[in-house]
């Protein structure tokens, strides 16, 4: 299937309501919580939505179909996300839209000359923020005269952010100082960042960079924090 900006039918166009009416999202991000929010802001402004939790998951999707908008997370687990950018952007034809997501805001000018057109820092509970974005970054022909932004908290269900930790927890399981501790450790700062647990962030943000005996005893204590917030039900202080 293909999405293109010139095919579109009346009913699909967008609205001041809608003004992503339309189009066709791939989130490429491996937390459920993140993706449950871009989801639901999509769903807010009109957009239909398909979801990759890796490259090769991603690569499937854009095997069979070209969105019209790709929103890519940094840190994923089968590599970086600024490679995919990088070939998302040697596309020929290229893909319209392609965004760049991360936790760590130091990373939109990586994303950029990656060939990022836009930036989408975590917390992802702005809604405005995301609809200007996605709108900035499209063909001028295919942005809409105008749009109108209701207040609509942003809330993804707190049983997505449990299944990050419960994947986190089971992974730090049997994680020791390397490369699958470094990615567990990034994700599990992002979802701190995402839920104002500055406790979880600080404590896996932590890691990067220490000696191995150092980082042994962090990733220690971040097994607890993950085990002590799985027993308590503990979702994050905005939840």
């Amino acid at each position: 299937m293909t999405d293109t900006f010139d095919t579109f039918q009346p009913v699909n166009r967008p609205t001041p309501a809608e003004p992503l009416r339309g189009l066709t999202v791939l989130v490429v991000e491996d937390s459920r919580f993140a993706s449950e929010a871009l989801r639901l802001m999509c769903l807010h402004s009109g957009a239909r939505v398909r979801r990759a939790d890796c490259l090769r998951s991603a690569e499937r999707h854009l095997s069979t179909y070209r969105p019209s908008v790709t929103i890519v997370d940094l840190g994923l687990p089968d590599g970086s996300g600024l490679e995919l950018i990088g070939r998302l952007d040697g596309r020929v034809p290229r893909l319209p839209v392609i965004l760049a997501t991360s936790g760590d805001p130091g990373m939109e000018s990586a994303a950029r000359d990656a060939g990022a057109q836009g930036f989408l820092a975590k917390p992802l509970d702005d809604l405005c923020t995301f609809q200007r974005t996605v709108i900035g970054a499209l063909p001028g022909h295919a942005r809409p005269g105008r749009f109108e932004v209701k207040a609509t908290a942003i809330e993804p269900d707190p049983a997505t952010l449990r299944e990050d930790l419960a994947i986190a927890g089971r992974t730090l399981r049997t994680a020791t100082p390397g490369p699958e501790a470094d990615y567990v450790a990034q994700f599990l700062a992002g979802l701190g960042r995402s839920t104002a647990d500055r406790d979880l962030e600080e404590a896996a943000a932590s890691l990067r960079g220490l000696p191995l005996g150092q980082a042994a005893e962090r990733l220690e204590k971040l097994r607890g924090l993950v085990v002590a917030r799985l027993r308590a039900g503990q979702v994050g202080a905005r939840l």
